[in-house]
């Protein structure tokens, strides 16, 4: 499967994927200060598990990052 993450075209080798199982691939050490869109609609955390994503989905990840 093919999807483009942050503007960035990535293969997964797994043809079915949750925007769960991404994040946890992508960022497997955080849970915390992620923000989700994809095809630019916004996906609650309460929905990743349940959003299946589909070939050449586009998704933009927002991490947030501490510092002053």
């Amino acid at each position: 499967m093919e999807l483009k993450i942050n503007n960035q075209h990535k293969q997964f080798e797994s043809n079915s994927l949750s925007a769960q199982a991404l994040l946890d691939l992508e960022f497997p050490n955080k849970q915390n200060g992620i923000a989700l869109a994809v095809n630019n609609t916004v996906i609650p955390r309460t929905n990743w598990s349940n959003t299946i994503l589909n070939e050449t989905d586009d998704i933009l990840i927002i991490t947030a990052t501490q510092g002053g």
